[in-house]
């Protein structure tokens, strides 16, 4: 847990308890602005792009009409023909080069938008404070961001553009076949209220459906991500099957509810085939009429029925593109609402003194916001001088990792105080708090980078020179250089490539590195076997030289020469005194717990 956390890099978040709340919202246009912010920077090349889709639209507005006036000029002189031949050559010339331009230049502002945008997501997450984390999961976030941001691509390089272009000709049309004929107009357009309305109905079920269906596979990744990080654990418990199996039920939620999905789709997509077609024949029925009656030309018939098809197309595929853009609302919603939650104020402290390192908790209670009913911590008080080695035990459960938490300030504490040299921590700035402690896990994390990486992560910018002094005194330069590519080696994903106990002496070096004024060490050395746990102590003894220390102990045979031993139980002190002192305490908890672990032995 600490590991995590403290190191501020392995983001895992869940997002399913924030989205609960609103699962029936409708379109929140206000999402809109927020993107907008991200396009404002590159506006002067969005708003180019748009003259230019609005030309290709204009230019294949015309295309009917010269058609039907070739359509016309065939009775009448060859030189009409080639002239108008001309014309449409030079049309579909500019239509080329308005496409090139617009599709450039969309892509351009979509791409450094979506990636300041991506940018601000991440910054904006390793900023949420801890209770945020608590109940997350990398993998649900990693999927929505991934996901979502492609949607929002495609939306803001294509269908952005072709919604757009689909209007224009819809509009556009709509005003060239009035000026041919208004009643052909007026008969070809009695169908379209049925189908707005239909497409509008449609088109939320189709976007339920798809938000549900991105939701399940996020879900389904999470599933795929946890098994492969956790591929011993199951490989060692033959759970191959139950992985698989528990993976398997999940996309076939996703195939089911697709599946509903396109079944509305397809009814959708097989009513406007059914209206674009009839209204094609109908319009082509009601002209014939006309040309004879009204004395409507055939080359007029000709591209009104042109503008039909070209409307029919449009409004066909206006239902799919609506989707499409409601799908990018309802993502882009999804991962605005990250920006919406308060984050911590990580800004650069201007005070670059170190702390002295003296540490008091006064009168101390904590839970967590959703266990208000579980005191996780009641009513704890003690101190710790400069240099001091302060020891915490007690059985599983009992708060002594909570009290690390509050002093990194993850947590606010819910009564009582947490002094530092005599100030409350929540006067301190948090970046100048958290780089003034350093905490060494039982559980080691190291980024999958070099080992020269790992260490130098104390103190981003360090000189070669440091991290090998660094390594020295966590007893790990020797174990180091005997790698054929000593600093430079590669550590695997989470260290995988290293034993328990390197991993320690890394996280012990990267410690030492960051010189904080206070120590945490949460059980260090409990999960070691006999001979890396010495090696590391012997690291540990030489981090803990000069700095206020808090260990959190498992075995007492560590802590025997603590300046003070606190004996914590069901959130309370219980006992404090030194080793010596609690074990003279005859029904003490102390003496029960050393006698316990000097018979196991």
């Amino acid at each position: 847990y600490h590991s995590i956390f403290v190191n501020n890099k392995y983001i895992f978040v869940f997002l399913n308890h924030y989205m609960k709340k609103d699962k029936k919202r409708k379109i929140n246009f206000n999402s809109l602005k927020k993107l907008y912010k991200y396009i404002h920077p590159y506006k002067t090349s969005f708003y180019i792009g748009l003259v230019f889709l609005l030309l290709t639209g204009f230019a294949s507005l015309i295309f009917p009409k010269l058609v039907g006036d070739l359509v016309d000029g065939s009775s009448s002189s060859p030189d009409k023909i080639d002239q108008i031949a001309i014309y449409l050559f030079i049309l579909f010339t500019a239509q080329a080069i308005f496409s090139y331009f617009r599709i450039v230049l969309f892509v351009g502002v979509a791409e450094k938008a979506l990636s300041k945008l991506r940018q601000d997501t991440f910054n904006h997450l390793i900023r949420l404070p801890i209770s945020f984390f608590s109940n997350s999961k990398v993998g649900e976030l990693n999927s929505r961001i991934s996901a979502d941001i492609t949607l929002l691509q495609e939306t803001f390089t294509t269908t952005f553009a072709e919604f757009i272009r689909q209007i224009i000709i819809i509009i556009g049309g709509i005003a060239f076949l009035s000026y041919i004929s208004i009643k052909l107009t007026l008969f070809m357009l009695a169908v379209f209220p049925i189908i707005i309305i239909l497409a509008v109905i449609f088109g939320k079920k189709i976007k339920g459906y798809s938000k549900k269906v991105q939701k399940e596979i996020a879900q389904s990744n999470n599933i795929v991500e946890e098994t492969l990080q956790g591929i011993r654990i199951v490989k060692s418990f033959t759970n191959e099957a139950f992985e698989n199996l528990k993976y398997k039920n999940k996309t076939d939620e996703v195939a089911k509810t697709a599946i509903i999905g396109g079944k509305y789709r397809g009814a959708f997509a097989s009513f406007i085939i059914l209206c674009v077609f009839g209204s094609i024949i109908s319009v082509i029925w009601f002209g014939t009429k006309q040309v004879h009656s009204e004395g409507l030309k055939m080359g007029e018939l000709f591209s009104f029925v042109l503008y039909t098809v070209f409307i029919g197309a449009s409004v066909g595929g206006m239902a799919d593109l609506y989707s499409k853009i409601q799908k990018a609302i309802g993502a882009s919603e999804d991962l605005l609402e990250i920006h919406e939650l308060s984050g911590e104020n990580i800004s650069e402290s201007e005070n670059k003194t170190k702390l002295e390192g003296v540490l008091e908790f006064k009168k101390v209670s904590f839970n967590y916001e959703e266990r208000t009913k579980n005191q996780v911590l009641d009513n704890i008080s003690f101190s710790a001088n400069k240099s001091e080695n302060i020891a915490i035990v007690g059985p599983s459960g009992a708060g002594k990792s909570t009290i690390t938490s509050l002093i990194l300030h993850f947590h606010e504490v819910t009564e009582g105080k947490i002094l530092i040299d005599g100030k409350n921590i929540n006067d301190y700035n948090i970046n100048y708090l958290r780089h003034n402690i350093g905490i060494v896990p039982q559980d080691t994390f190291l980024f999958g980078g070099t080992i020269k990486e790992n260490i130098e992560y104390g103190k981003i910018g360090s000189s070669k020179d440091e991290i090998i002094e660094a390594s020295k005194k966590a007893n790990a330069h020797s174990f180091i250089k005997e790698f054929e590519d000593g600093y430079n080696t590669l550590v695997g994903e989470r260290g995988v490539q290293l034993s328990g106990g390197q991993r320690q002496r890394i996280a012990i070096a990267r410690t030492i590195l960051k010189d904080p004024s206070i120590l945490i060490l949460d059980e260090a050395t409990s999960s070691l076997d006999s001979e890396s746990e010495n090696q590391v102590q012997i690291a540990i003894n030489e981090l803990m030289k000069n700095r206020t220390t808090i260990v959190i102990a498992h075995r007492l045979s560590t802590i025997k020469d603590a300046d003070k031993i606190l004996v914590l139980d069901k959130g309370e002190i219980v006992e404090s005194g030194t080793h010596s002192a609690l074990c003279n305490l005859e029904d003490g908890v102390y003496n029960k717990l050393s006698k316990f672990q000097s018979f196991i032995q």
